[in-house]
């Protein structure tokens, strides 16, 4: 019994040390490239000031990422201010199962954005490899639109890299990280633009 909770004890250490390191070098690889998190900052700050929205969209975990930053924006981050226009095209399930199930799964966010989005509008997809079929058809539908897109990646950028005005890319190829990245890079990103048009 000592011996197995000892294995336990050193496989729980030598796991929570790994992921804490992976995840550290994931933000400093973040931190290499504060440009492109500076321009997407800027972009999205002149969208909302021209009186335009952000429509933002992802699957699975990057869908909760994409509902983040709808929720930072219409609501707050740290300052007491305006609400800002924002959309999650994930939050919907009657739309997501009508589309779905009436077209295809890949045109869910497509079609949302061809609905919804105007010139001007900001599109914002998440999708940790860059490759998510349905993610990269919204990216496609929205700047056909004149609107200007945003790609949240991680690994090599995948396809959205190619196609996105903009490109978050974690420095990572494990989902998580990934995942934890865009979550920093969201924050930044919330309060860089509420700093900006509060002021």
């Amino acid at each position: 019994m000592n011996d197995h909770a000892d294995d336990w004890d050193k496989l729980a250490r030598e796991l929570v040390t790994r992921q804490i390191s992976d995840h550290v070098s994931a933000l400093n690889e973040l931190a290499e490239d504060p440009y492109t998190l500076l321009q997407v900052a800027k972009a999205t700050t002149q969208c909302i000031a021209a009186g335009r929205k952000v429509l933002t969209f992802g699957n699975g975990g990057s869908a909760s990422d994409a509902q983040h930053i709808v929720v930072e924006l219409v609501g707050r981050f740290r300052l007491d201010r305006r609400g800002y226009p924002a959309i999650a095209l994930t939050e919907n399930s009657a739309n997501l199962t009508a589309i779905a199930n009436d077209f295809d799964f890949n045109e869910v966010f497509s079609r949302q954005v061809e609905a919804l989005g105007q010139e001007g509008d900001i599109a914002i997809g998440l999708s940790t490899s860059g490759n998510s079929t349905n993610v990269v058809a919204g990216l496609v539908q929205a700047s056909e639109m004149g609107m200007t897109t945003i790609a949240f990646t991680g690994g090599d950028g995948g396809e959205m890299k190619a196609i996105a005005d903009f490109c978050v890319i974690a420095g990572s190829a494990d989902t998580p990280r990934i995942q934890e990245t865009h979550i920093t890079a969201i924050h930044i990103l919330c309060e860089l633009v509420e700093k900006e048009l509060a002021s």
